[in-house]
């Protein structure tokens, strides 16, 4: 399989446009456009009865102590975890592109619903809950439920730029069995012997002026 974006650049910048936050002088960050980019992917395997779709960032600190903390940094030597983006499961079959936006455009706080799509969208789509979810679970502003796509956001004070991966996996079987709600290791639980093949793309972002290059 391959995996491509009008929008992305494998192994280079994602573009301000599709990530949570952006580096703001007086504030540290700001909310940016949040919106998801396009994806369009090919050569797939016969036998192909749905896609998922994931974006992981696997360089986020294990240890949240110096996260965003003025007068620290978050050493490079920390070891890592994956935080998980976007979860769309029941891609259908005869589905190979997302149109820019179409699933994220701007930041929803207090959460976004799902698991469900809108009208519009493919009846069979389902999003899982990603990672801000947690995250936001003891913020008054935005604790809630965050379905979908959701953009960069790593902390202002990294010392290591991070890379988000946009997977694409082929599926042989047309519906993930899952929940009412689900998360990342519940996808991946329930595809695993379902894989004929995958296709990734990898994106960088910081948030760190030092690290603009």
């Amino acid at each position: 399989m391959k995996l491509e974006s009008n929008d992305l650049e494998h192994g280079k910048p994602i573009p301000e446009g599709f990530v949570f936050a952006v580096k703001n002088a007086a504030s540290r960050i700001a909310l940016s456009q949040n919106r998801n980019p396009h994806l369009m992917w090919s050569d797939v395997p016969a036998g192909t009865q749905s896609f998922v779709l994931i974006c992981h960032d696997p360089d986020v600190p294990s240890k949240p102590d110096d996260v965003n903390q003025e007068g620290k940094v978050v050493p490079a030597d920390l070891p890592r975890v994956d935080f998980y983006h976007w979860l769309l499961v029941n891609i259908p079959s005869e589905q190979h592109e997302i149109e820019q936006g179409s699933h994220s455009n701007g930041v929803t706080p207090r959460g976004k619903p799902g698991p469900y799509l809108p009208q519009s969208l493919a009846a069979s789509l389902r999003h899982g809950m990603n990672d801000y979810t947690a995250w936001f679970a003891g913020d008054k502003d935005m604790a809630g439920e965050y379905h979908g796509y959701d953009g960069p956001c790593p902390p202002w004070n990294d010392t290591i730029v991070h890379r988000y991966v946009f997977t694409v996996r082929a599926l042989d079987i047309p519906c993930v069995p899952l929940g009412e709600r689900f998360r990342a290791a519940d996808v991946l639980s329930a595809i695993k012997g379902h894989v004929l093949a995958e296709a990734s793309l990898c994106g960088t972002y910081t948030l760190n002026p030092r690290l603009d290059v």
